[in-house]
Parts: structure tokens; sequence; C-alpha cells
């Protein structure tokens, strides 16, 4: 009988291989802001069901790979520091500065540190209601490898898991790796779907081609930007009101990211549906009522 809401150690081997896959998928699935923000991101600027399918994948292995050596590392209980109450906001300021740059270079900011904010929102808008729109460059592959690896270090409960029962069970440091790597292909596997789902929904978007590409590549660069500003906004308030961010709601669902419901929803929700979807279907809206002849955007 596999749990996977409280797994217990002395499994063999093969059990944890298998649980530590099942987490990993269920993890892929639900609401989880270090890997739907970034997987949206990419995948919708990629304008591009196969590679919005490569692109998912691409960073949910890089966090694969983060997640082994994480477990590896548990194995010899040397990961006490990244259970440490503070470190996940630390880690939020971190990945929502990675993802501030990503926005940057979409953008083509020439200089990181002199950013004109109203040129993302007031130019833009303007250009989109001429039926312009701005000269944007989609994310690219490298930059989801990096936010890949740095969003590996988040700890929540699947984390927890991993590392405090899964990974010290192993017999012996030569496999501690293994549960955080099946952990990985597993989050990878949901991963990739979605990144393929992210990426077939702007090839089938009602305006033309040049359009609904450009459209792609402004959403994927205001998630990232803003989407990492409210990460870091988030890290920064964590570290100084921890009582107040560490707010749970508690619901019926007994799943992990499901039922406890706290800060990390929040910047799910905010990022993919406010920041993200947001932007996807105004822009949309904005390039509908311009008179531009559609075309087949099938590939």
């Amino acid at each position: 009988m596999i749990d996977l809401w409280s797994p217990s150690a002395g499994m063999s081997v093969g059990m944890i291989i298998i649980t530590s896959y099942l987490l990993g998928l269920v993890h892929g699935i639900t609401p989880d802001e270090h890997t739907w923000p970034i997987t949206f991101s990419y995948a919708v600027g990629s304008y591009s069901a196969k590679k919005g399918l490569i692109v998912g994948l691409i960073f949910s292995l890089s966090f694969t790979v983060q997640r082994s050596l994480m477990s590896e590392i548990s194995y010899f209980a040397l990961s006490k520091v990244f259970s440490l109450p503070y470190f996940n906001y630390i880690i939020y300021i971190i990945v929502g500065t990675a993802m501030a740059l990503g926005g940057m270079y979409v953008f083509k900011f020439k200089n990181a540190f002199h950013v004109h904010f109203s040129k993302i929102d007031r130019s833009h808008h303007a250009a989109a209601l001429k039926g312009e729109y701005p000269d944007v460059q989609p994310p690219t592959p490298k930059m989801a490898i990096v936010h890949g690896f740095i969003a590996g270090f988040g700890f929540g409960a699947f984390a927890l898991i991993i590392y405090t029962v899964l990974a010290p069970s192993m017999p012996n440091a030569y496999v501690g790796w293994v549960p955080g790597f099946f952990f990985g292909i597993g989050t990878a596997t949901v991963q990739a779907i979605a990144g393929l789902l992210f990426g077939t929904i702007t090839t089938h978007l009602k305006i033309s081609r040049e359009v609904a590409s450009k459209i792609s590549s402004l959403t994927a660069g205001r998630t990232l930007l803003w989407g990492g500003i409210v990460f870091v906004v988030a890290g920064i308030f964590g570290l100084t009101f921890p009582s107040i961010a560490n707010f749970q709601i508690t619901t019926p669902l007994h799943v992990h990211n499901l039922h406890s419901l706290g800060i990390e929803f929040v910047l799910v929700i905010v990022v993919v549906l406010v920041i993200g979807t947001g932007t996807l279907v105004r822009e949309v809206r904005k390039a509908a009522k311009i008179s531009v002849p559609s075309e087949d955007l099938h590939e």
C-alpha cells in the first residue's frame, strides 16, 4: 500500500522509487509556485506546441538535477539548513530576481538596472491599439535551465518527504540521489505536458500569426518581469513579517499543496492567472478589435 500523504521509512528501494515518482506527478499537477509560473512563462513565450513541450521538459529536467543533488546531500543529513523557516523566502527573492531579469531580456532592456516601467505598459498599450506590438523576443531555453535549477531549492511538503524520509532510507550513498531524481522525473512528466498545452494555446488564437507570436512573447515577458517582482516582494515580506506570511487556510482536500493553502498558492494565482493569463486575454481582445487579416495558425 503506497501512502503519498505520509510515507514511512524502511520501504524497499523499488517502493521508494515508485513513491518518489508518484509524488513528483502530484507535485507537477498541483499548484506550485516553483513550477507553474515559470513553465507558463516560457511555454507561452515559445509560441509552439512542440517548443512548449520542450521548454517544459528542459525546465523540469534542470529541476530534476537539483533535486537529485539535494537528495544525495540529504542522505548524509546535511540538508537541515534548507528546511529553516526563512530559507524559502530567500529562494523567492532569488527566483524572482532571475524571473525579472528574464522579463527584461524579453523586452530587450540593454541595461537591466535602468528600467522604464512605463515603456512596458503605456507605450506597448498605445502601440497595440494601433495594431502594432513592441519589438520583443521569446525567452530562451537556457534561461529555463537556470530557473529550473534555482527553483529546485524551494522547500515544501514534497521536499520534506524526499529529504527526511525517502533519501535517508536508501541503502547507501551511491543511490542517495535516486528519490530526488525520480521525484523530478515525475514532475517533468506533468510539466512537459503542461508546456505543450500552454504552447498550443497561443497557436490557436484567432488573430494573425505575426501578432499572435508577439503577444506570446509579450505575455511571457510581463509574466516573468512582474511575476518576478511579486516573488521578490513576497520573499521580503516573508522575511520581515514571517508570522503573517506563514498563514495557512486548511481545506478538506487530503493532497499536498491543496490541503493547506498559503502564500505559495497566492503566488501561483497572482503570477499565472492574474498577470500571465490576464495579459494574454487582454492583448488578444485588443488585437481582435483591430482589423488584421486572420491566418491559419496551426503548425
